[in-house]
């Protein structure tokens, strides 16, 4: 987990109430800011280009291509993160530094193959069953591709701590998509619905570029070990599994409710629910605040304690390791509170304000029935990830991906059954399944705390292992021939 830097620290180390406001907005800025720039940029283009005056099936088709570009686009780099940031953490901690840069560009080709191998099929199915114009089609493709290479290139810059750079980097691309949009559909007279998805397309690839290009800057050696990365699949892959099945359990529940008997078919290639689909987000940007908090509460606190208990392993008393580690697990206990103790007071707050306000947005009927059981279930989902958090500092990978096995099991066959009630339990399953996730995460965290020295000082190896095939149990060779026939000598010598 990278630093949050010295001036956040700072802020909140003060205690003060004007310092505090100042490194919660620092925070905000550093974790979630590009999330909110991107989502404003796209409500700007609907505002400025009078998204309203375009027909329906244009708006339907619209939003729906956006979906489906921000799920998949997520789903498919979500599998490499944890993993690649495994890699890179060992190479700094072995200085290795030259083994970054490579690193970066095998697992961009890795990771457009897999975006490639799922984005291909689908557009060319559009296109040829769908009926979708070849020049929609191509730009969606870019688009979608822009935004997987946006996110993977994320990974990259949060080893920098240059958090004010990645800031920067979205907003240039948001500027640049708001001109670029301006430009083609007032001044080229680009049809509004092409005009708003190539300038979403130029905008992630102004990202991308520009943190494609801080990445090569950054890190110069290159050991051409574009691939090293690979094994780590194979000896980690309980990482590469949690992320991709906590992204899964993310949306699973939104792909069974595509399956409702009113749901919508827009030109035989996208299926959605739109009330669902509506609720899910606003649920999402209620709880979002979790990942500041979480993220503050180990930065500035919990890291300090896992850093003090490491040293005390390395070269402390037994009295001292055991001071050290009491205390780690004492002050896990109490943000794990924390986290859902400001978490709950600030989703309480955004939840009336929804309740009392989106209706007069037009965010009424079916989408405000749905809503509440899903602000439930996501409010669990994010303390979930606290979890999974804490699980990766003790390297417990059985348990996280147990954890989001459970997420996201439980949340698809919840949601099966969810589908037959009525609308304002339509997200139970969401909440059942984060918080059956929750509960095994708990409980394993538990399970470390008791075991952690037995994982901590024996399983470590004194003689170094590998695999090969067994050798001779024959120490010294002896020739039987020649020994018989030394032995007749012996005895025919004997009177």
């Amino acid at each position: 987990m990278a630093s949050l830097g010295k001036t956040i620290k700072k802020s909140f180390e003060k205690k003060t109430l004007t310092s505090t406001a100042f490194g919660g907005i620092l925070s905000t800025f550093a974790t979630v800011a590009p999330m909110f720039l991107v989502i404003g940029g796209i409500l700007a283009l609907y505002r400025l280009l009078d998204y309203n005056t375009v027909l329906y099936a244009d708006r339907v088709l619209f939003s729906s291509s956006i979906l489906y570009i921000f799920i998949f686009g997520l789903l498919t780099t979500s599998p490499f993160n944890s993993v690649l940031s495994r890699y890179i953490t060992d190479r700094i901690f072995e200085e290795r530094y030259d083994s970054i840069l490579p690193c970066f560009y095998g697992g961009l080709f890795l990771n457009m193959m897999v975006c490639c191998a799922v984005g291909i099929p689908f557009y060319l199915y559009a296109h040829f069953i769908g009926g979708i114009e070849i020049l929609y089609i191509l730009l969606c493709f870019i688009t979608y591709i822009g935004l997987a290479l946006t996110f993977y290139a994320m990974l990259f810059l949060s080893i920098t701590k240059d958090y004010s750079r990645i800031s920067l980097f979205f907003a240039l691309g948001v500027v640049g998509m708001i001109v670029f949009a301006l430009l083609a559909v007032r001044v080229l007279h680009v049809n509004t619905s092409y005009g708003m998805l190539a300038a979403i397309a130029f905008g992630f690839l102004i990202m991308s570029s520009c943190e494609c290009a801080y990445v090569k800057g950054y890190f110069h050696g290159n050991d051409s070990s574009y691939f090293g990365f690979l094994r780590y699949f194979k000896e980690h892959w309980q990482l590469c599994m949690t992320n991709l099945m906590y992204t899964l359990g993310m949306y699973v529940h939104n792909f069974i409710f595509w399956t409702m008997d009113d749901h919508l078919v827009v030109k035989d290639t996208y299926v959605c629910y739109p009330p669902y689909d509506m609720a899910t987000c606003i649920a999402m940007f209620t709880n979002i605040s979790a990942s500041v908090i979480l993220i503050t509460q180990i930065e500035l606190h919990f890291h300090e304690r896992y850093k003090a208990y490491s040293e005390a392993v390395i070269g402390g008393r037994l009295r001292d390791i055991t001071k050290a580690k009491n205390r780690m697990f004492s002050l896990l206990s109490n943000q794990l509170m924390d986290v859902v103790r400001n978490q709950f007071i600030v989703s309480v707050i955004i939840y009336l304000l929804c309740v009392v306000f989106l209706p007069e947005f037009g965010f009424a009927g079916q989408i405000m029935e749905i809503y509440p059981c899903l602000a439930a279930g996501y409010f669990v989902i994010f303390l979930l990830y606290s979890c999974i958090i804490f699980l990766y500092y003790f390297n417990d990978k059985t348990g996280s991906c147990l954890t989001t096995l459970t997420f996201l099991i439980v949340t698809a066959v919840v949601s099966l059954f969810a589908k037959e009630m009525t609308a304002i339990w339509y997200g139970i399953g969401t909440f059942v399944g984060a918080f059956s996730g929750w509960i095994i995460a708990y409980f394993r965290l538990r399970w470390v705390e008791r075991n952690l020295d037995e994982h901590i000082f024996c399983r470590g190896s004194l003689i170094p292992s590998k695999f090969e095939k067994l050798p001779s149990n024959i120490v010294y060779p002896i020739d039987m021939a020649a020994a018989a026939e030394k032995n007749n000598q012996k005895r025919r010598k004997k009177p």
